[in-house]
């Protein structure tokens, strides 16, 4: 326990100790001021008493009987745990008042009225412990579930990736083995691309978002294979309407809509595959012409993907496409 908690529970208790205190007078009837300091202090020992007594109750009962297992069987024991308490401590104090210190029982409360005052005071202290455990028990509950949705959204991020490294490594060394004997130095500028890139890939394993800087820095690498490999089939531009670059976005997504672009569309010189990036305040849009290649793969398994995981964070990809133009509205993720 901090110093903070120590302070509130102290001037919590003080409190409460007060409270019955001056109940206990206006039953008793007996005057405010006589021996204020001694009766304060004896409430405020009964009281936090009451409070380590209950709390043991509390860590016993949830290690041995939680509510998930019978909520029925938890109150009564709950009820029958401050009734034994209340009767110990009243066993305790009676010891202590009467044979050590030696106070004469005349004019003290009877047994009935002790345990009556005893019980009163007690429920509300476990009833509290019993909220604060509840509210603790539902923070857990909720970081548990988030740490768990960040673990789904990373093993989904795992099984997109391995559904798209196969396909985009498998081009990659096919344009690097024609290049190796046609030209070399353009293969050595396309290896350390294919490098930079994977490097990046490999580096997402902890990293459920990133931010749009590092997503196109990371795209630079990959136009220029596309480049090598398409030579002018296509333009590629980026449009960057506000300074938005340290918003963040799920790791790939940029490489995966331009992946699409390029696998559901033809690219040629005579007819070209125009892809735009526009970066602005609420979203990053990717779009390009269409052009199918051909009437099969209609699948779009990745931006499924791609939807999914950003629909874990409560946001929602939008896609429109025309009759000429296919487009894909990604929103910022708040990290």
């Amino acid at each position: 326990m901090n110093i903070k908690r120590l302070l509130i529970f102290f001037f919590a208790t003080l409190i409460y100790a007060l409270c019955q205190m001056l109940f206990s007078i206006i039953l008793m009837k007996e005057e405010l001021w006589h021996n204020f300091h001694i009766q304060l202090s004896a409430h405020y020992i009964v009281i936090l008493a009451m409070c380590i007594a209950d709390y043991g109750l509390l860590m016993f009962l949830n290690k041995h009987l939680p509510y998930s297992k019978n909520i029925f069987y938890r109150i009564v024991a709950d009820i029958v745990g401050i009734t034994v308490i209340s009767l110990m401590l009243i066993g305790i104090f009676n010891y202590l008042i009467y044979e050590v210190l030696l106070v004469p029982q005349a004019g003290m409360p009877s047994f009935l009225v002790k345990f009556a005052f005893a019980m009163t005071t007690n429920i509300p202290i476990l009833l509290v412990f019993e909220l604060i455990h509840y509210f603790q028990s539902e923070q857990k509950a909720i970081a548990d579930s988030e740490i768990a949705k960040r673990k789904v959204l990373l093993f989904q991020h795992e099984t997109l990736r391995a559904q798209i490294n196969p396909h985009f490594l498998f081009n990659s060394l096919n344009v690097l083995s024609s290049l190796i004997y046609i030209n070399p130095d353009s293969a050595n500028k396309f290896t350390k691309a294919l490098s930079k890139t994977y490097r990046y890939v490999l580096s997402l394993t902890q990293q459920p978002v990133v931010s749009i800087a590092e997503e196109l820095d990371a795209l630079d690498a990959y136009i220029f294979m596309m480049r090598t490999r398409f030579e002018n089939a296509f333009t590629f531009m980026v449009d960057k309407a506000a300074a938005c670059e340290q918003h963040r976005v799920i790791p790939l997504t940029l490489q995966l809509l331009i992946e699409n672009a390029f696998k559901h569309n033809s690219a040629t010189e005579e007819s070209k595959l125009h892809i735009k990036i526009t970066i602005d305040s609420d979203y990053i849009t990717v779009e390009n012409n269409i052009q199918p290649s051909t009437p099969a793969d209609k699948g779009g398994v990745g931006l499924k993907y791609l939807a999914k995981q950003y629909k874990m964070y409560g946001k929602e990809v939008n896609v429109a496409h025309t009759e000429h133009v296919f487009m894909v509205k990604i929103p910022y993720i708040q990290s």
